[in-house]
């Protein structure tokens, strides 16, 4: 049952990442917190096992989604480049943070922070922003935000890089091929942090190194990846109102089973 749910999580990751830009940790943070809890994780590290595994995931599902958006081309390098540099600062300050909070509540807020953004997405009626591109500097603050929180989480980004890049003028297929690239930078640095921190804390299980459990990241990542290719090649196909309309209830969906656990 347990490597059932590591399959299954790996699956939905992969279709939403590709689909949606995002790296598949909304779907897999929940389903190894309760797969953890059913194998007898140590409360004290059970959701911190779940955040830096997850992280680790979005390394290859983030790594498939965006080889597959760039073929079309989809992924813009002038936004992705300042972004990623200030991705790894950011990445590397958030797990910082996260092993310092507690998860109970960084849940809520987080699913709070998922509906709000939903809502505003949905309520907005055009279907491209019509700002310019901004400049270098404001890109990799950006990507220093995007990549704390994201680090925190568990995420590869896409739930904030997806809302930023729709307020300028750049096609919603390129927006999402773009965030799913952020979340190759964002996850290698958080995972390589996570391995690090974590080698020192008690509590964890057999087979992890750090905050990462390997057996979820191998079932996990033997469905993501090649379902990450498949969302990338129905994001192509849908309309652009329409794709950020299914993301916009994807996020609240997400919002909501935050606010539940």
């Amino acid at each position: 049952m347990i490597i059932v749910s590591y399959l299954i999580a790996g699956i939905l990751a992969g279709l939403t990442a590709g689909l949606f830009g995002v790296g598949g940790g909304l779907v897999v943070v929940p389903i190894l917190v309760f797969a953890f809890e059913l194998q007898g994780f140590s409360p004290d590290v059970l959701t911190h096992m779940a955040i830096g595994t997850s992280l680790a995931t979005i390394v290859f599902t983030a790594t498939s989604s965006a080889i597959s958006h760039n073929k079309k081309e989809a992924v813009l390098w002038p936004v992705l480049k300042p972004m990623s540099l200030g991705i790894i600062v950011g990445a590397v300050l958030g797990v910082f943070t996260f092993v310092q909070l507690d998860g109970a509540m960084l849940k809520k807020l987080f699913g709070i922070f998922a509906v709000a953004v939903s809502i505003k997405m949905l309520t907005k009626t055009a279907e491209n922003g019509d700002k310019p591109l901004s400049t270098f500097s404001v890109f990799a603050f950006v990507g220093v935000f995007v990549a704390w929180v994201s680090s925190i989480f568990g995420i590869g980004g896409g739930t904030l890089t997806v809302p930023f890049l729709s307020r300028y003028k750049i096609e919603m297929k390129q927006v999402v091929g773009t965030s799913a690239a952020c979340g190759l930078p964002i996850a290698l640095a958080a995972s390589l942090s996570n391995m690090l921190i974590g080698q020192g804390i008690e509590g964890r299980p057999e087979w992890s190194v750090g905050f990462v459990y390997l057996p979820a990241l191998l079932g996990i990542c033997l469905t993501s990846v090649y379902c990450a290719k498949i969302g990338a090649h129905f994001a192509h196909r849908l309309p652009p109102k329409l794709l950020k309309q299914l993301f916009s209830i994807f996020l609240m969906l997400v919002g909501i089973r935050f606010l539940m656990i």
